[in-house]
């Protein structure tokens, strides 16, 4: 049986490294087909979007590796069938369930290098990507209003429209100042194109803006080319972690993000739903090889082109489910726990009934 367990792990690996090849130039392909666009108008020069896609390779492989371990499963279990390789084994007396055993354990290992993968090396892969987004593309930014918002003291409310995390300079910032005593009435406010932090003297530096003074109902405008007299408290670290999006966050980040979000107040579930789907989304792999190779043991019309369509449709509502049940989750509905593996419960239920119909 060794024999057979070096053989089918041989074509099972093989089928996974071509169907990650194949999947991955088909997903850039497309995505540059859809960013051409943005490509040209935003004269992105060609280094850079070669850097984009290579900093972009291990999230397209995260999101096919499943994809592509199921159609290896049906792919190399149906090749075994159509040329009757499979009737062989089954007739010396090999279980379905012992020939399982090396498509299980094979997926069972991709899952554990996904949560690794997934959790660690992915979201590193990620800053880069946002960064040439967010610098090169124009994408990500906010037009009108801010995304980063937080009080700097008890009197002054910092907003900052994007953090340029390569220059430390902050872009579309703005200050506002409140009476101590009244938290009402605002004393002054500063509104200006960027701020850059000065390493040299731990401070930061206000550029191109306008200063407005409020005495009752007078207001006095000042208009500077740079501003230094104004001392700000925060570091560019922690503006940094508040612009930073969860798919930039490894596992560690992520759980002490919702910690913080509950903490100060915010609804975690997002954060949280995000968090154990990278666990779950790592064993998709494990769950979906155990529902959908059972389906593949049968000799079919069509051949590999059945098998095919088999994986497309198994995907499709795998992912299905996967969406409601984050929908619910995101929504309050259901706990963040069973919403990050509501998907893998329904397919590892279904797996376990396919495993019992098979025959032995």
């Amino acid at each position: 049986m060794k024999k057979i367990d070096k053989y089918i792990s041989k074509q099972f690996l093989q089928t996974i490294f071509f169907s990650l090849l194949a999947f991955i130039m088909i997903f850039i392909i497309i995505d540059m087909f859809e960013k051409l666009d943005d490509f040209i108008d935003k004269a992105v020069p060609k280094l850079i979007i070669l850097k984009y896609y290579l900093v972009f390779l291990p999230e397209i492989i995260r999101l096919i590796l499943p994809v592509s371990v199921l159609l290896a499963g049906l792919f190399t279990v149906g090749k075994m069938a159509n040329q009757n390789e499979l009737t062989a084994i089954k007739a010396s007396g090999v279980s379905v369930y012992r020939f399982m055993a090396p498509f299980i354990f094979i997926a069972f290992l991709i899952s554990l290098f996904s949560i690794y993968f997934g959790g660690y090396a992915v979201p590193s892969a990620n800053k880069e990507r946002v960064y040439i987004e967010q610098n090169f593309m124009q994408k990500g930014l906010v037009s009108a209003g801010s995304n980063i918002i937080f009080q700097d003291t008890k009197t002054r409310i910092v907003t900052i429209a994007y953090f340029d995390t390569r220059n430390l300079q902050a872009n579309r910032i703005s200050i506002q100042i409140f009476d101590s005593t009244d938290i009402t009435k605002m004393l002054s406010r500063i509104d200006a194109q960027k701020m850059r932090y000065d390493t040299t003297t731990s401070s930061w530096v206000i550029m191109n803006g306008i200063k407005r003074i409020f005495k009752g109902n007078l207001e006095n405008d000042v208009s500077f080319d740079t501003l230094k007299s104004i001392v700000l408290h925060f570091k560019p670290e922690e503006v940094i972690k508040k612009q930073r999006k969860p798919e930039e966050m490894k596992l560690p980040e992520l759980k002490a993000y919702a910690i913080d979000q509950l903490r100060t107040g915010n609804n975690p579930n997002r954060i949280e739903i995000e968090y154990y789907s990278r666990y779950a989304f790592a064993f998709s792999s494990l769950v979906i090889i155990l529902f959908g190779l059972p389906l593949s043991f049968t000799k079919r019309r069509g051949g590999l082109a059945v098998q095919f369509g088999i994986n497309l449709i198994i995907t499709f509502a795998y992912l299905v489910f996967m969406k409601i049940s984050q929908s619910f989750g995101k929504n309050g509905l259901f706990d963040p726990i069973l919403t990050a593996w509501f998907a893998n419960i329904i397919f590892f239920s279904a797996a376990l009934v396919n495993l019992y119909r098979v025959r032995k």
